[in-house]
Parts: C-alpha cells; structure tokens; sequence
C-alpha cells in the first residue's frame, strides 16, 4: 500500500488547526511536526484509529511553557475526530540521535476513546514505543509542517528496535489494555519487520503473515476483519490462540534478535 502525500479528508482542518496551535504556542521554537503512525503508514481508520503526531523543538523550552500546548490542544478544547490524539514532543537534539530511550518533553494522549495523560517526564513511560515510533516517522513520517522527518528524527539502529519489539511483544502476551485485533496485528508487523526491516501498515502486515503461516491464518483474518469496525465493535477472539500466536511472534523477535548479537 502506497504512503499518502497527504492525510485523509475527515483530519485535513483537525490536523491544520493543530499546527496552527502548535505554531502559536511554540514560535520560533518549532521545528517540524510530522503525521507518524497509521497515518504515515497510509493504514488510518476513521472511528478505530488514532491520530499519531511528533513534534520537534529546537531549542527545548522549559517545561512551564509546554502546559500550554499540552492544555490547548487537549480534547475537547480542539475536539479530535479520530479516536484520540497521541502527541509527543521531541528536542531537536535528541530526536536527531538513535537512541533507546523514552526522551519526550511533552507526552499527551486525548480524546474520545482515549484515558487522558499528560507527562513531561520520560520515566514515567516504557521506553519501547516511542523507539519503535521514532523508527517509524524516520521511515514514513509525513510532514505537516516544517522540516522533513529524515531531516529531524534518527533511525534507531536495529539492535535497539528489536529489542523495542521484544518489550513491545511482551506487553501484548500479557494483554492489559489491548484490543485482541491490534495485539494480533502488531505482532504481524513484528514479524514482518524482523523479515525485512521495514515497517509496513498492521493490514499489510496480517495479509502477508497470513498469506506464509497456515497455522495462524485464520486467526489473523479474523483479526483483520474486526479491525476494520470500530473500536468499541472489536470482536472477541480467541484468548488463547493470541497468546500462542503471540509466543511465536517472541520467537521469531528472538531470531532477529540473536542474529543481530542483541
């Protein structure tokens, strides 16, 4: 699936209010706001997905400063039409080197299918997702202002995402607070990410996993089916099959893993 050179229709005002906000709040400090995740990735569903966003400063503004943006860009103050907003602002000089760590000055999730957060600590989080985020936007980060993503975000080196994936991997066999269809299909995309070091969209990824391992085929399109309904109407799938799909996930991280001396 191609990447879109720009983002769906029903986020075009929500996505050029929010860096008209942005801008307001940040001045000369900003740098770049790029669209990552599944709109990067051309695999966005309106009513399932949510909209994924990286801001980059430069220089880091003190963190009295980024309560504003954090406040005027919350829902419902800027109302979200995906189903939450999950920002994270970066200082430029640590965006533009690999690294294995958290790193934000500002996270914020909102929205209406979203428990609100707010953090400017980056302790507070598992380093993993923003490692496999910043991976992403380094790939396929789409620019709604500012410089271009390869410009401002560094690729994790290899070692780094998979051992992201293993934590990653991790989270979703113990399953708290995970859809079953997105647990299933983040560890398609693991796995095809191990094969080819190359991020693909969840629905790509599930077709081509389904398409080689027999085994877990249907599981896989049925989890592809339930994510194209809204959230709220995700199917039940199986707890166990998920959890032996996800076992072998561990394991094929783990051969990537081994390979690259992780």
């Amino acid at each position: 699936m191609s990447r879109p050179s720009l983002p769906p229709p029903e986020l075009r005002a929500y996505l050029e209010e929010l860096v008209r906000r942005t801008s307001a709040v940040c001045g000369d400090r900003l740098l770049s706001v790029l669209a990552v995740g599944s709109l990067a990735l051309g695999d966005y569903r309106h009513g399932r997905s949510d909209v994924d966003v990286t801001v980059v400063v430069d220089p880091a503004p003190p963190r009295a400063d980024l309560a504003p943006l954090a406040a005027t860009l919350a829902h419902p103050a800027l109302p979200c039409p995906a189903a939450g907003l999950e920002l994270v602002v970066y200082a430029a000089d640590f965006a533009a080197r690999p690294s294995g760590e958290a790193g934000y000055l500002l996270d914020l999730n909102t929205g209406p299918s979203l428990p609100e957060r707010v953090s400017y600590d980056p302790a507070d989080a598992s380093d993993f997702w923003y490692v496999i985020d910043r991976s992403v936007a380094h790939q396929a980060g789409l620019p709604l202002y500012g410089a271009p993503a390869r410009e401002v975000i560094a690729a994790p080196d290899r070692p780094t995402v998979l051992a992201a994936l293993r934590a990653s991997v991790r989270e979703h066999t113990d399953g708290d607070g995970h859809l079953a269809d997105n647990r299933v299909l983040n560890g398609c995309r693991a796995t095809v990410h191990c094969r080819t070091g190359h991020w693909f969209a969840k629905r790509r990824a599930g077709e081509i996993v389904a398409a080689s391992e027999p085994a877990f085929e249907s599981l896989v399109a049925e989890a592809l089916r339930s994510f194209e309904r809204p959230r709220a109407e995700a199917a039940v799938l199986p707890a166990g099959d998920v959890r032996e799909f996800l076992r072998w996930v561990a394991a094929r991280v783990e051969e990537a893993a081994e390979g690259a001396g992780v």
